[in-house]
C-alpha cells in the first residue's frame, strides 16, 4: 500500500500482513482510495479535503486519514479498537510524520461519547462489511455531535447504504466489491431527502 496523492505521494505504508481476521481488517485498496479522492477532489462537492477536520471511523491501517492529510486536510482523528490495527495506524502516522496532525482514539466506533470539541467536516466510515456496524457508528457520531452541519460522509461497505436520519444521499459508486455511499449531514427538516 502507498499514498496515492498529495505531498506524501508514493510513501509506502506499513504492510498489514495477516491483519486481524476476527475484526475483518480489510485495508482500502490503493485503487479504491484513488477513486474516493478523485471523486472528492473532482469539484462536484467543492473542496471537502483541503483544511478538513477528518473523522476516520473503523480506521484500520489509517490509510484514508494519511491520504487526506497528504492532500491538505488540517487534522484527523482515527477511531479504532483492534490491536493489530492500532499498531498499524501508529506505524503509518510515524512513517508519514503526521503525529502532530493526527490523533488515535482506541475505542469502539459504535459507542462514541458526546464530543467536547469542534465537530468534523469529513468522515470516512469503513466498517467490516455486512454487520450493521456502519449504521451504529454513524448513528453514534450523529447523536454525539461529532459531525458538523454539511459534513461529508464517505461510507465504504459491501453493498449500497441508505441514509440515516440526519443525513442525505449525495452519490453512490461501486469499485469491485466496494460500494461507496456519499452522504451529507443535514438539519432535521431535510432528513433523508433524495439527492
Amino acid at each position: 500500500m502507498r499514498v496515492v496523492g498529495g505531498a506524501l505521494r508514493g510513501l509506502r505504508l506499513a504492510d498489514p500482513g495477516a491483519g486481524d481476521p476476527a475484526a475483518a481488517l480489510r485495508p482500502t485498496a490503493d485503487r479504491v482510495r484513488e477513486a474516493i479522492f478523485g471523486l472528492l477532489e473532482g469539484g462536484r462537492f467543492g473542496d471537502p479535503v483541503g483544511g478538513a477536520r477528518v473523522l476516520d471511523l473503523f480506521a484500520g491501517t489509517g490509510a484514508l486519514s494519511v491520504e487526506a492529510l497528504s492532500r491538505g486536510a488540517a487534522a484527523a482523528t482515527l477511531v479504532e479498537e483492534g490491536r493489530p490495527a492500532i499498531r498499524l495506524i501508529r506505524e503509518n502516522l510515524a512513517r508519514a510524520g503526521l503525529a502532530d496532525r493526527a490523533r488515535l482514539i482506541a475505542r469502539d466506533a459504535q459507542r462514541l461519547p458526546p464530543l467536547a470539541e469542534p465537530p468534523f467536516t469529513l468522515c470516512f466510515l469503513d466498517p467490516p462489511y455486512g454487520r450493521g456496524m456502519g449504521q451504529r457508528a454513524l448513528g453514534s457520531a450523529l447523536a454525539g455531535g461529532w459531525l458538523a452541519p454539511g459534513a461529508l460522509v464517505v461510507w465504504e461497505e459491501g453493498a449500497p447504504m441508505m441514509p440515516l436520519p440526519g443525513t442525505r444521499l449525495l452519490d453512490r459508486r461501486r469499485h469491485g466489491i466496494a460500494h461507496l455511499t456519499l452522504l451529507t449531514t443535514v438539519p432535521r427538516s431535510e432528513e433523508a431527502a433524495p439527492a
